[in-house]
């Protein structure tokens, strides 16, 4: 844990439109908890030029049960169900939105479940100032120390300060024949500025399977409890 007292203002700040999130309904009665890979080579096949598009990204599905994603279900479940209410969320520069229709009306096999797409709606980056990451890529033998200090090194060569800054629990995600091994992250007290940059950017070169992704968070507080 990395803690600095005292906070930012977040008035007067206008969010570009530049990247979007677009929120996309879904039927589905049954993902596998770890989908990330398998969505993205769907998507992928769906829209051709998504790999090469920079700042785009796919949010790995989650449902109201991975508490936002800082709790994953367990393992030996081996599948999340979405609700009704449950989104498929993709990030975007805002000259792919019409693109991204492409997907509508059509059904993905996620490793044999399927994901039928309907209409989506746009969503604005968000100006909280606290920031959080259900997954950066990190090493399973690295511990949490130094897993911080890797992180607070990377914030200053980006020329980003952060006041408080929390890892969560380790969790791997299929990669072809390996793995990728990641850790949760928060950081806050954030400018809004640098919020809105680490929203747009992310980290690592694994968003398009939702890992490296920044989303808002309205306090620390939820992480310490969980």
């Amino acid at each position: 844990m990395y803690w600095e007292e005292t906070e930012d203002d977040a008035d007067g700040h206008i969010v570009s439109d530049d990247v979007v999130d677009l929120l996309f309904s879904i039927r589905c009665k049954t993902i596998p908890i770890d989908h990330g890979e398998v969505l993205k080579q769907a998507i992928c096949n769906k829209l051709g030029w998504l790999e090469t598009e920079p700042y785009a990204a796919i949010h790995q599905i989650h449902v109201a049960e991975s508490s936002h994603g800082w709790q994953r279900p367990d393992e030996e479940i081996g599948f999340l169900l979405p609700s009704r209410r449950t989104r498929l969320i993709l990030r975007m520069p805002f000259h792919r939105i019409e693109d991204c229709r492409a997907l509508i009306h059509h059904q993905l096999d996620i490793q044999g479940h399927n994901l039928a797409i309907g209409e989506f709606k746009a969503r604005p980056l968000s100006k909280l100032t606290t920031v959080f990451s259900r997954y950066i890529e990190s090493d399973m033998n690295e511990a949490e120390e130094a897993f911080i200090e890797r992180i607070l090194n990377w914030l200053r060569e980006e020329n980003v300060h952060i006041r408080k800054m929390m890892c969560g629990l380790q969790v791997k995600h299929r990669s072809g024949e390996d793995f990728i091994k990641t850790r949760k992250l928060m950081l806050s007290g954030l400018s809004v500025s640098d919020s809105l940059r680490l929203q747009k950017v992310g980290i690592g070169n694994s968003m398009l399977m939702g890992i490296g992704i920044f989303l808002p968070h309205k306090g620390i507080d939820a992480v310490k409890s969980a």
